[in-house]
């Protein structure tokens, strides 16, 4: 399925070319002070300038030595949409290198942003969702995205915003929830997730998916995978697109550790599908399917079931990755176990 996307193009009367680049980072102070000016069009100029200049990681710390970071946060809140369009624009390019996400850290830009979740502008919006994506794959990102206690509202905007942003907020939610997932669980995000599990768009059902592995990964994140969830990832393995079922079979993994998700994949019929998984050796979810079945092989019910299927872990014992060999010897052993 199309769906739209957000454009960047500014306003016909915008002139990117007029903007005083010519000195590098020494007009970085120049262009601090011309942020300042009442007038709007030096503003956007200086703002096309900087977009250009802080491509480079030296001049990203240039800016944040000289202070530019304060003059940019308070055109965040600017009335003019292409003024918080660049603003956020420059954000992101600095969240690229390594000096300016820790500086964006540092001056508490990630609250600042918090604002433009709703902007009226889809392309400022946007922009913001990018910073956080690129904040989040740090440790310390996500941390100051958790401490801003963003999860909520985040988990929230999955209900209304556009394919595009939804996958931005799904891959933020994802390096966020690896940290901590209580502020999650507790917003209900496990129900929307589920919704989004069965979306038109492959992104989004792969990503969802993954949200909930991370999710999966604490304890208190397990029991509700377990009772919410674990009908809708067995259907995900039988998925067409091999990247939502890798996500499906590696959520499952992670349910299925408990006793209550090995009953309730049982219940869902889990087996036939994983068994497909496991003998197509292309397959990226190989791995996964063989670790869900070795779960499943703890119960009776489940061991007796593929008593009759060790032929397809025998043919992982071929395969070029160590770790599937591995897997398939413990599954193989685990089956012809007997009481």
């Amino acid at each position: 399925m199309a769906h739209a996307r957000i454009s960047a193009n500014l306003p016909p009367n915008i002139d990117p070319t007029k903007a005083p680049i010519a000195f590098g980072k020494r007009a970085l102070p120049k262009l601090n002070e011309e942020l300042q000016s009442p007038e709007l069009l030096t503003q956007q100029r200086a703002l096309m300038a900087l977009c250009d200049l802080l491509h480079d990681p030296e001049n990203v710390y240039q800016a944040i030595e000289v202070g530019f970071l304060d003059n940019l946060k308070t055109l965040l809140l600017h009335h003019d949409s292409t003024v918080r369009q660049k603003t956020t624009q420059i954000f992101y390019i600095m969240a690229m290198h390594s000096v300016g996400r820790q500086g964006l850290i540092q001056n508490g830009v990630i609250s600042a942003l918090t604002e433009l979740l709703d902007d009226p502008v889809d392309i400022c919006k946007k922009n913001t969702h990018q910073i956080f994506e690129m904040m989040s794959k740090l440790p310390e990102g996500a941390a100051g995205i958790l401490h801003a206690g963003l999860i909520p509202l985040l988990v929230f905007k999955l209900k209304t915003e556009s394919v595009e942003i939804q996958e931005l907020l799904l891959d933020t939610l994802s390096n966020c929830l690896h940290v901590e997932a209580s502020e999650a669980l507790a917003t209900g995000a496990v129900t929307i997730l589920k919704e989004k599990l069965t979306h038109s768009s492959v992104a989004i059902r792969s990503k969802a998916a993954w949200v909930l592995l991370e999710i999966g990964t604490h304890p208190e994140g397990k029991s509700v995978v377990c009772k919410e969830v674990i009908p809708v990832l067995v259907s995900l393995l039988e998925d067409a697109d091999p990247e939502v079922q890798a996500s499906a079979a590696g959520a499952l993994m992670l349910a299925t550790v408990k006793p209550q998700g090995r009953f309730s994949a049982l219940g869902a019929e889990a087996i036939p599908p994983l068994l497909k998984l496991v003998a197509e050796e292309t397959s990226k979810a190989r791995l996964s399917a063989i670790k869900t079945l070795t779960m499943l092989a703890e119960l009776p019910e489940g061991r007796k079931t593929l008593l009759d299927h060790t032929d397809t872990f025998q043919q992982c014992l071929n395969d070029p990755r160590e770790a599937v060999k591995r897997a398939a010897k413990i599954a193989i052993s685990v089956i012809k176990w007997k009481p």
